[in-house]
């Protein structure tokens, strides 16, 4: 095993930062229960410089996952609850006419913080939904003739809730392309109710006393180090290989199936190959690994296509999900 006085600087300070993360992941999954995935989702996002869609019932701590996270990061957070009635200006700010200067000054709106929890975000109609996507996928704002910078450190959590449907504005397909990843999550089992029950019991004697203010635990400039470490990390050539083409085998279905090129309307974007490639080396990183593995591209390819790969009314007719379909491309493609 290598000693520390063999490692160089830069090993040194990878060292560093993986502790630190590590740290930060054992302590949010004893902070949120039964979310295991969730949690590590949201931290590969973080890594990936990408914004995270999760959808799940009312009650599974989407909402607490990203304020613990973000209360141990060097940062602000903020929550945007999304409504029918909801502005572009009550987003990104607007500008406000000072009559004593006789000028208009920009007043910044809650978009404009380093974790942003966008809840019930298909409840905005498109006109929010659009100034969220420039945000997004450009990292800025304009307002009228001026250009805004979002932070260096800008992640955005967005909620979806699979039940109520009524009166909601479903996501154009361009702006969920911006999402990283689309993660679902579901129930907890009956070992992590009982620990949430306790939990939750815990923290109601704190509220009613003094809680201790959460420790900080990843300043921002070990966020960009670790950013910088994921993307310099070891992919064989063969693994990018692997990658473009169970992207292209989602575009191209019927060339490894017959029966399934009937099922896709339209294939994954090159934002697929992109994210699959950052998301498998951020797990690989996480994992205390200098390369990745096949097993790195299989654990987050679902997360990746499930909300890029659009179905065929057929296959939506036949009850076909896209996570089915991706089950099927990986049977079908060759490992290296």
């Amino acid at each position: 095993m290598e000693s520390v006085e063999t490692r160089t600087p830069t090993d040194l300070q990878t060292h560093v930062e993986r502790a630190a993360f590590k740290k930060l992941s054992t302590i949010v999954n004893q902070l949120i229960i039964g979310q295991e995935r969730l949690m590590e989702r949201l931290v590969m996002a973080l890594l990936c410089n990408g914004h995270l869609l999760v959808e799940g019932a009312p009650g599974l701590a989407k909402t607490t996952a990203i304020k613990v996270l973000a209360e141990r990061i060097e940062g602000d957070f903020h929550r945007i609850q999304f409504t029918p009635d909801l502005l572009p200006a009550d987003l990104t700010g607007t500008e406000i006419y000072r009559p004593q200067e006789g000028t208009f000054e920009f007043q910044q709106g809650p978009i404009f913080h380093n974790m942003i929890l966008a809840d019930e975000v298909n409840r905005a109609p498109a006109k929010v939904q659009s100034a969220m996507l420039e945000a997004m996928g450009e990292h800025q704002v304009t307002v009228g003739r001026v250009t805004y910078p979002m932070p260096p450190l800008f992640l955005v959590m967005a909620t979806q809730n699979p039940i109520e449907q009524e009166g909601t504005y479903p996501l154009p397909e361009a702006q969920l392309d911006r999402f990283l990843m689309h993660v679902s999550i579901g129930y907890p089992d009956a070992q992590a109710e009982q620990d949430i029950l306790e939990l939750a019991r815990g923290q109601a004697r704190d509220e009613l006393g003094e809680a201790p203010k959460p420790e900080m635990i990843v300043t921002q400039e070990q966020v960009f180090a670790a950013q910088r470490q994921v993307l310099d990390l070891h992919m064989a050539p063969t693994l990018q290989e692997y990658i473009v083409q169970l992207v292209l085998a989602t575009r191209e279905a019927a060339k490894w199936d017959k029966d399934l090129g009937h099922l896709v309307s339209y294939g994954a974007s090159p934002r697929a190959t992109i994210g699959m490639d950052r998301c498998a080396r951020a797990r690989a990183w996480l994992d205390g690994r200098e390369f990745v593995s096949p097993d790195d591209i299989h654990a987050v390819i679902h997360e990746v296509m499930r909300h890029r790969v659009l179905l065929s009314y057929e296959a939506e007719a036949d009850g076909v999900s896209v996570d089915e379909l991706v089950n099927r491309l990986l049977d079908l493609v060759p490992v290296p």
